[in-house]
């Protein structure tokens, strides 16, 4: 709960329900044996299709009644209660589907919303549940992308396109955590990514819906301007006659000292022992936080996860079931609810997705 941050508490009862363990034991039922990888886990084959298909073929094998190339138009509540039930009646609800030239209405006891959100379009996200939430009278909070992969206003990212390093990359201005998120951090012809970038992405298009530009820096070695300072003191009296870019190289990636030399204004091939200590102080100020301007995302068909949905308190955490239209459930990504990149998104969808199904079954 607490790496999903803002909204982490409303995962509480979803994650008692289904934890990690209990989607491993579930998916080792499914005969979808699993392996983990530090914190992350993966089917052992590799393939999310493997998951897909088990899941496909167990809710076949439970009578489930698929309608592909199929859209869901509309959500009504019936005007009348249901009967012969022995639970308390209330309407029911109707979709308005169509599916090709043809076009039906079905009744149902219960709907779950589990549409996923507008992003990576290639998946099937078009954000079509959050219309469908809010023509019901459901809140729907604004929606940006979020672990994608940022632009920034810096043409020289594009020397050092697919240079990989862990690094920090922090936010800048009011409200920004100072600790940064550290990872993998990866240059692109357009600006940065990699998962550093990405558990951070959220929150710079967050910024960027308000500012027209979001600064952050990033710390490419993790040591602090003194101790940079101190290593070319260091160098300068044991490396005196190597070039700059040879002992930066013991650090960086070798493409990567040309960029900082040249932001610094220094000869990469300066000897170490002729270095000012003027430039010692740009280059050590440059190597532990990098400034880049981040001008936009790399947008919705890019982004891995949408940040924003139906609001949470209009849902009842501990069924999933909306608080204004009875019989009308969520789960996944259709709700206000997104984490860091390492299966966190995951285990929302199914954890509340097992939640909304067991709740809905009973009415």
């Amino acid at each position: 709960m607490a790496r999903l941050g803002r909204q982490g508490r409303f995962m509480q009862d979803a994650l008692y329900a289904l934890d990690q363990q209990g989607l491993i034991d579930l998916l080792t039922s499914l005969e979808v044996p699993t392996y983990a990888d530090g914190p992350r886990v993966y089917p052992s084959t590799n393939s999310a299709s493997t998951v897909q298909q088990a899941l496909y073929h167990r809710a076949q094998d439970l009578g489930v009644e698929f309608m592909f190339r199929a859209a869901v138009n509309e959500i009504r509540q019936s005007a009348e209660p249901r009967l012969q039930t022995p639970q308390p009646c209330h309407p029911e609800l109707s979709l308005a589907i169509s599916q090709g030239d043809n076009t039906k209405t079905l009744q149902a006891r219960a709907v779950i919303l589990a549409t996923g959100g507008r992003s990576y379009a290639k998946l099937g996200g078009t954000g079509s549940g959050f219309e469908l939430a809010s023509r019901l009278g459901h809140t729907v909070t604004p929606l940006t992308p979020s672990l994608v992969g940022l632009i920034t206003r810096e043409d020289w990212v594009r020397m050092v396109a697919g240079v990989s390093l862990p690094a920090r990359v922090s936010i800048h201005g009011k409200g920004a955590s100072k600790a940064g998120v550290a990872g993998d951090l990866l240059f692109t012809h357009r600006g940065i990514s990699g998962p550093a970038v990405l558990d951070l992405s959220g929150d710079v298009a967050q910024r960027l819906e308000r500012d027209k530009e979001v600064a952050v820096t990033v710390d490419l070695t993790g040591k602090t301007v003194p101790q940079w300072l101190e290593e070319f003191t260091r160098s300068q009296s044991e490396d005196g006659t190597k070039a700059l870019s040879t002992v930066l190289g013991r650090f960086i990636p070798q493409r990567l000292t040309t960029v900082i030399c040249q932001e610094a204004a220094v000869d990469p091939q300066t000897h170490c022992a002729h270095l000012t200590g003027d430039a010692r102080h740009r280059l050590a100020t440059l190597l532990s936080a990098m400034p880049m301007t981040v001008i936009a995302t790399e947008g919705w068909d890019k982004a891995m996860v949408t940040r924003g949905g139906v609001s949470l308190k209009q849902v009842d955490p501990r069924t999933m079931a909306s608080r204004i239209v009875p019989g009308l459930y969520f789960a996944g990504e259709v709700l206000d609810l997104d984490g860091p990149s390492g299966g966190f998104n995951l285990q929302i969808a199914f954890s509340t997705g097992y939640v909304a199904g067991m709740s809905s079954a009973k009415e």
